[in-house]
């Protein structure tokens, strides 16, 4: 049998958790992205806090932690919620 490891430290299992949650509900409740800009989302249309969480996780798991919660959101909340979660952190690293 195979184990594989998630791509952050095992320190951050429950912080992960909160912010895998807290996505989804800011998916659910606000969408990642907006046709306006204005609270909650920047000049540019991204949810602020979305970012946040983002450089957060990329600063303890790099891109790969990133896209392991991207595919974690697109099971959660569907792939187009997904698709804008992955828009709204472009820019952060090498994301």
């Amino acid at each position: 049998m195979w184990f594989f490891s998630k791509p952050f430290p095992r320190q951050n299992t429950d912080e992960m958790n909160k912010y895998l949650d807290e996505l989804a509900r800011i998916g659910k409740t606000d969408d990642f992205l907006s046709e306006r800009p204005g609270s909650p989302f920047d000049r540019e249309c991204r949810h602020i806090r979305s970012r946040e969480i983002g450089q957060r996780i990329f600063d303890f798991g790099g891109a790969d932690s990133m896209e392991w919660v991207v595919k974690k959101i697109s099971k959660r909340c569907g792939k187009d919620l997904a698709a804008h979660l992955e828009a709204c952190w472009r820019g952060i690293g090498n994301f």
